[in-house]
């Protein structure tokens, strides 16, 4: 999973990082780079619920070879392009293939991993998903150098059918599938894996408030987040005047959460065994926006373009400390339905993400500046701190589903 994870931060990045010669080549301004880069955000978010509950029901084994195909299939497709109209549906058509990725990936984790476990491997996932980001310019830049923007995504679209074929001949849905599984690891993980997977009731789901928390969380910190994937190389040239080898810098945010990531998954575990699910959850999370916060304020402030790429790089830091304990608590509340509830949350994370994306070319463009669409960044940074509040991980979307043998590895005052 975290090579997937590298894979998928591989394609997602090259768009923006080949977005300056992209722009210049098929003559696409702010507002119309807006929609290029979120028309992905539009169709990955139509389709992540129905993804991540297929995953549910018959496995991510099957789904995640097919969305692996899929969207490196259109990977490749978006170096051929040859006009704006075309490239608008490539990238739309990109989006909905890799919609469910991250859903069946956690799926993965909740029938692999027991709940005290569970943010510490999101936080090695993640962690390889930001390594592949900061991946990115070092492989695109030089490709483009020697062989045009178009051949980059040539090759990163062979990397993940190579990816597909290994995982459906390797990996199996449950521990109980897989040979070599030890009996203190089916005991640990057997509840989840073992439930039938009936279609989660929406009706009694969006009636929940801790759903509605999580998903505002997800909303306010993937609007920022989404600035890195999208945005930040083109800010980098024309905000700050970086020149294309000096992009090469540009992997310092995602180095930067990487190891955010990875420590953040491992301070969940702690802290939720020291001060249970709740706090241990909450924490986490207001601490990481709080800090992305205060540096987004501080980027706006600062002339100098070194300052500025390690505020930038902070901001990434706080999101991803908080990110891995995000995706955990869906597992926390979800049960047997994770897939459908990260599904959901994403769905609220991909909404946002299009909305930065296109909010953020119409506010350079009306007034002038890359400045201004940083301040409603630091605004939900804030809001989804405090929503981190609302959120209580020991309080299960569906009561039956949370299983009985998972609890007792949770400190008493949260059970």
């Amino acid at each position: 999973m975290s090579l997937l994870l590298v894979i998928t931060y591989l394609d997602r990045v090259c768009i923006s990082v080949a977005g300056p010669r992209i722009q210049e080549a098929l003559h696409i301004g702010p507002i119309a780079w807006g929609w290029v880069t979120g028309i992905f955000t539009l169709s990955y978010a139509a389709f992540e619920i129905p993804s991540g509950a297929l995953g549910d029901r018959i496995g991510p084994r099957r789904v995640l070879t097919r969305i692996v195909l899929w969207w490196s299939g259109f990977t490749s497709l978006t170096g051929m392009v040859t006009g704006y109209y075309p490239l608008l549906l490539t990238r739309f058509f990109f989006g909905a293939g890799e919609a469910g990725a991250f859903p069946n990936a956690s799926v993965a984790v909740a029938r692999w991993f027991p709940v005290h476990e569970r943010g510490r491997a999101f936080g090695i996932c993640l962690m390889a998903s930001q390594l592949g980001g900061a991946i990115a310019p070092l492989l695109v830049i030089p490709i483009q150098v020697h062989y045009g923007w178009r051949a980059s995504f040539y090759v990163f679209g062979v990397l993940g059918v190579a990816w597909s074929v290994v995982w459906y001949w390797w990996f199996r849905d449950s521990p109980a599938e897989k040979a070599g599984v030890n009996q203190a690891e089916l005991e640990g993980t057997r509840d989840v894996a073992a439930k039938a997977h009936h279609g989660l009731q929406w009706k009694i789901a969006f009636c929940s408030r801790n759903l509605w928390a999580v998903m505002g969380v997800g909303y306010c910190y993937l609007y920022t987040y989404y600035f890195f994937q999208s945005w930040f190389h083109t800010y980098l040239v024309k905000a700050r005047r970086y020149s294309e080898n000096d992009l090469l810098l540009s992997s310092l945010p995602f180095l930067v959460a990487a190891f955010a990531n990875c420590v953040g998954g491992f301070a969940s575990n702690a802290l939720v065994k020291k001060l249970g699910l709740k706090w241990g959850r909450r924490s986490i999370g207001v601490a990481g926006l709080v800090t992305a916060a205060l540096c987004t304020v501080a980027v706006m402030f600062t002339q100098q373009r070194l300052e500025a790429l390690i505020l930038l790089s902070l901001v990434c830091g706080g999101i991803t400390f908080q990110q891995p304990t995000a995706f955990a608590v869906c597992l926390d509340i979800g049960g047997e339905y994770a897939g459908a509830v990260v599904g959901a949350f994403n769905t609220a994370c991909q909404i946002a993400s299009f909305v930065s994306s296109l909010a953020f070319g119409y506010l350079v463009e009306r007034y002038g500046s890359y400045n201004v669409p940083f301040i409603p960044m630091a605004a939900l940074l804030l809001i989804g701190a405090w929503l981190w509040l609302k959120v209580d991980p020991a309080e299960a979307l569906i009561p039956q589903t949370r299983p009985a043998s998972a609890i007792g590895v949770i400190p008493a005052d949260v059970g």
